[in-house]
């Protein structure tokens, strides 16, 4: 059976589904894929067949979004800290021992998390748009969200709203894409499709309120850093409005080492560059990873 196929699978956290993609070999280093906002793993469908050749690719959908469950906020707390502690449940039922992450948006400081929690068993960081500084924030694009944590109201919440309608969504893919022709509307229509569910909005709402969690968690996400040298790779859409290319160049300063590549493309940079970041990423992970 070629190691391309990919596997669409669920896995019980909590008493909460947790649907997730795997394909590659199951004894080869495990790659740990973790989307963002407002995508699931669905993101990495062109990315997945483009290592599984050489990896165990894992890629789940965080709570609230995608294919996994879905509870009302009344019934699960939608932080940025219960996503994390899920996220790392979900490590262990699968038993990884080891993993490198693939962060991205969100992703970032779920993931980050993970890594302050575990560092032994982050073997690598690969950051596409996934932002750990101050200087990575989008002034225009996040003055609304930075007023909605600052005091949570109706008149506070209106803007933000906006980001999860459709031609919110569809903003995110295509701004900054210099031929927007060859992003697919499949992946834009496909989060509107899922964000307009029931209940989706209170839930979306909490978790980006509570994004101020992750920012006083930068000096710790730094000084870890510096402690562990992590192997770092970023590869970021440097047209991004909402985390931009000083987010990815600000790595360097707690890690000298890390390797950062300034692609031509927007926030969801897979959708233009898949091949290109795949190509970055075999070439990092092959010098960094164990490989058996």
């Amino acid at each position: 059976m070629s190691t391309h196929r990919v596997h669409h699978r669920t896995v019980t956290v909590r008493g909460l589904e947790v649907y997730y993609r795997e394909a590659g070999p199951s004894d080869a280093p495990v790659l740990l894929l973790l989307h963002g906002f407002p995508s699931s793993s669905h993101m990495f469908r062109d990315l997945i067949p483009l290592l599984a050749d050489r990896y165990r690719v894992i890629a789940p959908d965080h709570i609230g979004f995608g294919r996994s469950a879905t509870p009302g906020p009344a019934e699960f707390s939608y932080t940025f800290a219960e996503l994390a502690a899920m996220t790392d449940e979900f490590t262990q039922r699968l038993g990884l021992e080891r993993y490198a992450l693939y962060i991205q948006d969100y992703g970032a400081p779920i993931g980050l998390r993970l890594a302050l929690a575990h560092p032994g068993r982050v073997t690598a960081i690969v950051t596409q748009n996934g932002n750990a500084y101050e200087e990575g924030l989008g002034e225009e694009a996040w003055a609304p969200v930075l007023a909605l944590i600052e005091k949570r109201t109706p008149e506070t919440e209106a803007p933000v709203r906006e980001i999860y309608t459709p031609d919110g969504i569809k903003w995110q893919y295509l701004h900054g894409v210099p031929d927007p022709s060859l992003v697919s509307p499949d992946a834009y229509e496909h989060d509107a499709a899922l964000l307009a569910r029931p209940g989706q909005s209170e839930i979306q709402l909490d978790l980006i309120s509570d994004y101020g969690a992750n920012f006083a968690l930068y000096p710790s996400f730094h000084e870890y850093f510096r402690a562990t040298r992590v192997p770092l790779l970023a590869v970021w859409g440097g047209h991004d409005e909402i985390f931009v290319p000083a987010g990815a160049l600000a790595f360097q300063r707690d890690l000298p080492e890390a390797e950062v590549h300034l692609l031509p493309a927007g926030h969801f940079a897979l959708e233009t560059h898949a091949d290109r970041i795949a190509a970055l990423m075999r070439d990092f992970l092959g010098r960094h990873l164990p490989t058996g």
